[in-house]
């Protein structure tokens, strides 16, 4: 087609996506021509804009390496992830669900602990934490065999990826759940934490006058065949910024309930005053078991 008008370059561009053999990749991309086309007449989108949007993409792709993953990290800051992961599950959005986002820090291949064992490998101050969870499906039924890879930040508000003060895999772990779909495991009780503002998204909270906090989380990701893989986050209420994530990722399914307690523990004669607890339960959705792409190395 010769380009007569503005609006020929959209219906130009429509009949090219059309042409895709794979219905989904047509439907996505005549959607995105859609949208995309809208945007720019909605915002009457200017040629150095433009040029300044196309730079900002390409210093994203050059921020994103092994350790950090800056299109993730945008991606939860504009709510795009918190609403895919809705839009998916929990009956398509009509549910409740304990799944949430991944979050840029996951890692494939966390050692395995026994249940009951510890995650904490290198010197890490804070209280002590103990976390009893159990998994099962949808109906309350125990999911035996299950691995749960969990990972959380330090006291500090760092992922060991991002501190080098911390040994290699340091509060990571993966279980296995028992007959009966528990798993156990102790660490240190963490705190909430600012996302990465070194780069682009850094720079958008601050025109935007928003803070980068996250509140404090436990991530848990479980995979069990014959069940859609569990990618979920337990928070702290008692953290300040519980009703303000920056990745926008609190669902009050994603709530839990960390005990502070002043007396001594009942079974670990070295756990001083206070120690936390957490007490969970995870539940599968019936599906297929497909382990997302890691967002770093």
């Amino acid at each position: 087609m010769i380009i007569e008008r503005e609006q020929d370059v959209t219906a130009a561009a429509l009949a090219a996506m059309q042409r895709a053999a794979d219905p989904r990749l047509r439907e996505i991309m005549v959607s995105l021509v859609r949208h995309l086309h809208g945007f720019v007449r909605d915002t009457r989108l200017t040629e150095a804009e433009f040029r300044e949007a196309t730079a900002i993409l390409a210093e994203m792709g050059r921020l994103t390496n092994d350790t950090h993953n800056e299109f993730v990290l945008m991606a939860g800051s504009l709510g795009v992830s918190s609403l895919v992961c809705l839009l998916n599950n929990g009956d398509n959005g009509n549910t409740e669900t304990d799944q949430s986002l991944l979050g840029p820090f996951w890692r494939l291949n966390s050692p395995r602990v026994d249940n009951g064992g510890s995650i904490v490998r290198s010197d890490t101050p804070g209280a002590p934490l103990f976390v009893n969870g159990r998994v099962v499906d949808r109906d309350g039924r125990a999911i035996a065999g299950a691995e749960v890879d969990v990972w959380h930040a330090s006291p500090v508000g760092l992922y060991e990826n991002q501190d080098a003060g911390q040994a290699d895999m340091n509060l990571r772990g993966k279980f296995t759940t028992d007959a009966d779909g528990r798993f156990a495991f102790r660490s240190v009780m963490f705190v909430g934490y600012p996302i990465p503002t070194d780069g682009v998204v850094g720079r958008l909270l601050k025109a935007q006058g928003r803070h980068p906090y996250r509140p404090a989380h436990l991530h848990a990701l479980i995979f069990k065949p014959g069940f859609k893989v569990l990618i979920s986050q337990v928070y702290d209420p008692a953290d300040p910024n519980i009703e303000s994530d920056t990745q926008f990722g609190v669902t009050r399914a994603l709530i839990g309930k960390f005990v502070r307690h002043d007396g001594p523990h009942p079974a670990a004669q070295d756990v001083a005053a206070p120690w936390y607890s957490l007490d969970h339960t995870w539940r599968l959705e019936a599906g297929e078991a497909v382990l997302p792409r890691p967002p770093i190395k």
